[in-house]
C-alpha cells in the first residue's frame, strides 16, 4: 500500500487549519508530470496562542523530517524546505541541520511579517521577491515555487504522515490550550473533539466555566469568541483555544491586542484591510469605538480584502462585541 493510500484511509486532514484533505493533495501533485517538484513543511506558526508546530519541533523533529522525507521519496525530482519563523530558526536549527544531514531539505527563514506564513507568500519568499500574496488560482499544487508544482503541508501534518506510515497514527491531534487556566500548554488528544470536551480532558474546566469567562477558538487573534454555554462544538482551525476572563482583562483591551497584531501581521498591499485596521485602531485609542463605522469597515474587509487576512479579520471582533458587554 503506497503512502497517499494510507493517509487517505486515515482520513488525515490538513492541521495549517484549512483541514483540506491531505491525500487528496499528495494525488493531485503525483499526477502532474513536471520535471521538477517542491515540498513546503511550513513551520511559520505566528498567531497568538497556537504553538503546537513549535512543540513538535521541539520534542519530536525526528518524527517531522521522517514526515518530509516521505514526501521528498513520493515525489520524483523534489526538492523540500522546512520554512520557520525566527523564533523557531533560531531555537531549532542546529538540532533540526543534524538530523536534515545531506538530504535535500533545506532550512529556509521566514520572512515578511505575520503573513509571511501564507501559502502563496512563503513562495514568494523562497523566490526571494516581496513577501506578499499571490493571486489563486493557480494554486501552489499547481504552480507554486517558481511555477513548478509545490505541496505545502504545515509541521504536524508532516508528523502525522509519519506517524501513518510508521502503522502508529491513532486520529489524534495536537492541541494549544493557554489563557487564564490552571494546566495550559501543548496536548495530543483524540481528533474532533468539542472544545469543552478538550478543557475537561486538560483539566481546564469544572462543570462550566463561570460567566466572566469567554472562549476564543481556533486562534488569539482570528478565533470566534464564544461562551461558556456555547462550547459543545469541535475545535476549528490550527486547534488553538484561549480562554479569557472579563475581570482578568477587558474586551476593549483585547481589541486593542487584536488591532496591534492585525497592524504588524498586515503586508499593506490592498486597502481595506490596511486601511480597516487602522482605522478600528485609531477609534480604540480614542475611545470612540462606533459600531455603524466598525460595520462599514468589516463589511469592506469582508468583501474587498485580498486575502484571507483580511476577509478573517471581522469575526474575532464581532462575535465579542455580540456576546460580551464591552
Amino acid at each position: 500500500m503506497d503512502i497517499i493510500q494510507k493517509l487517505e484511509e486515515a482520513k488525515l486532514t490538513g492541521r495549517g487549519g484549512a483541514s483540506f484533505p491531505t491525500a487528496k493533495k499528495w494525488a493531485l501533485i503525483k499526477a502532474i508530470q513536471s520535471e521538477k517538484k517542491y515540498i513546503v513543511c511550513n513551520g511559520a506558526e505566528g498567531e497568538p496562542g497556537v504553538m503546537k508546530d513549535g512543540y513538535l519541533l521541539e520534542h519530536h523533529p525526528d518524527i517531522v523530517i521522517e514526515g518530509i522525507i516521505i514526501a521528498l521519496q513520493t515525489f520524483e525530482n523534489s526538492e523540500a524546505f522546512l520554512y520557520l519563523n525566527h523564533d523557531y530558526f533560531d531555537r531549532f536549527h542546529e538540532k533540526l541541520e543534524k538530523l536534515i544531514g545531506k538530504k535535500p531539505i533545506t532550512l529556509w527563514r521566514k520572512r515578511g511579517k505575520y503573513l509571511g506564513g501564507e501559502e502563496t507568500v512563503l513562495c514568494e519568499v523562497i523566490e526571494n521577491k516581496f513577501p506578499s500574496p499571490r493571486h489563486r488560482p493557480p494554486y501552489p499544487a499547481q504552480a507554486g515555487i517558481w511555477g513548478f508544482p509545490t505541496l505545502i503541508n504545515n509541521v504536524e501534518t508532516f508528523y502525522d504522515v509519519a506517524k501513518i506510515a510508521r502503522g502508529e497514527y491513532h486520529r489524534t491531534r495536537w492541541y494549544s490550550v493557554s489563557g487564564f487556566i490552571p494546566n495550559p500548554g501543548v496536548f495530543e488528544l483524540p481528533e474532533y473533539l468539542t472544545i469543552a470536551q478538550v478543557l475537561r480532558q486538560t483539566k481546564n474546566m469544572d462543570a462550566q466555566l463561570p460567566p466572566s469567562h469567554f472562549v476564543q477558538a481556533g486562534g488569539g487573534a482570528s478565533g470566534e469568541i464564544l461562551l461558556p454555554t456555547e462550547l459543545d462544538r469541535p475545535v476549528p482551525g490550527g486547534g488553538a483555544i484561549l480562554v479569557y476572563d472579563k475581570n482578568e482583562i477587558s474586551p476593549t483591551t483585547l481589541m486593542k491586542q487584536w488591532v496591534d497584531f492585525y497592524l504588524q501581521a498586515n503586508c499593506d498591499k490592498c486597502v481595506p484591510c490596511r486601511e480597516g485596521v487602522f482605522r478600528l485602531k485609531e477609534m480604540l485609542d480614542k475611545n470612540a469605538f462606533d459600531m455603524k463605522t466598525a460595520d462599514d469597515l468589516f463589511f469592506a474587509m469582508e468583501n474587498a480584502s485580498f486575502c484571507g487576512l483580511g476577509q478573517g479579520i471581522p469575526l474575532p471582533f464581532r462575535s465579542l462585541l455580540e456576546k460580551v458587554k464591552v
